[in-house]
């Protein structure tokens, strides 16, 4: 009796991941973004107040910008959200996996990225027309060495 439970639950109900006319644009990325301020020189006041042994005259945040990503598909917006940097003290990578169906055929895909606090707007953009096949998985990544956004 167990094997046969075994057997029909290993097949059925049946698993879709999308809808037989659906495509998938996957956003994944694991990026660090810039640090939040520049390096200062510390006062002499401030300098004594200080242990000896930890005395350094400048003083350097270690806390990065959050990652910012719109997404826009035909002109519409699809998602548009920030990814903060992981750790206690905020200063490593922003990781980010987001799965956003759409329907199949061609669209205009617009992708933004800002990965520095002190600036306004974005800093990094793609526009290409996609051409997405039904349960085809289109990926957006960012890779800041290969030219940053990459669509594939």
């Amino acid at each position: 009796m167990f094997a046969l439970l075994l057997g029909y639950f290993s097949t059925s109900p049946r698993y879709r991941n999308l809808e037989p006319d659906q495509a998938l644009l996957r956003l994944s990325f694991t990026h660090p973004g810039k640090i939040v301020s520049d390096c200062r020189r510390r006062t002499t006041e401030e300098l004594a107040k200080i242990p000896a042994n930890m005395r350094q005259s400048m003083d350097c945040p270690r806390e990065r910008s959050p990652v910012r990503v719109r997404v826009e598909l035909d002109g519409a917006p699809l998602y548009d959200d920030a990814f903060a940097p992981a750790g206690l003290k905020r200063d490593g990578a922003s990781a980010a996996y987001r799965r956003l169906p759409i329907a199949a055929g061609e669209h205009r895909l617009r992708v933004q990225f800002n990965d520095d606090a002190r600036v306004a707007g974005f800093n990094f953009e793609r526009s290409e027309v996609v051409h997405a096949l039904p349960g085809q998985v289109v990926l957006i990544d960012f890779i800041e060495d290969q030219g940053g956004i990459l669509i594939r």
